[in-house]
């Protein structure tokens, strides 16, 4: 049996069509240090599931326009990119070092050592709660008028 060009065409368009994807997998330091980037630095950080599309994949963390422009390269499908924040049920703010030192001072027990080893301790239970945060589930945006489309979220290994 041998296969057309409309069979080809066929499946390249199928590769291209995001609600091929039945779940995405994500490590849980991806997602945070995605969170993180964008929390503390501002930087564009998101989970990217790139194309051609298929039931399971792989979303890694990338910073968004990194890439430049897709059509450049002779793609038809951009990648989808996902903010770390759709990624998560509710995490508190990033821990700030000034509300360390304020609270180590007014509990008379502020050294430089302290302030350091209070902040790092913080900043371990925020990323140990990003981590436990990760979502079971996420939508994705279709084409305007399209609606959206469920994926599962599946974590990888411990972190």
């Amino acid at each position: 049996m041998t296969r057309d060009d409309s069979d080809v065409t066929e499946n390249i368009d199928a590769a291209d069509d995001p609600t091929r994807i039945r779940s995405i997998a994500v490590t849980g330091d991806d997602v945070v240090a995605a969170l993180e980037a964008r929390r503390r630095k501002g930087v564009p950080a998101v989970l990217r599931v790139t194309p051609p599309f298929a039931g399971r994949m792989r979303a890694r963390l990338h910073v968004a326009g990194g890439e430049g422009n897709y059509g450049d390269y002779g793609e038809t499908t951009a990648p989808i990119h996902l903010g770390p924040e759709r990624l998560v049920a509710a995490v508190p703010p990033f821990p700030d070092p000034d509300d360390t030192e304020d609270r180590l001072r007014a509990a008379g027990e502020y050294s430089v050592d302290a302030h350091r080893t209070e902040h790092e301790a913080a900043v371990q239970r925020w990323r140990e709660t990003a981590k436990e945060a990760v979502v079971d589930a996420v939508a994705l945006e279709l084409d305007e008028g399209e609606g959206s489309h469920e994926i599962a979220v599946k974590r990888l290994g411990r972190g």
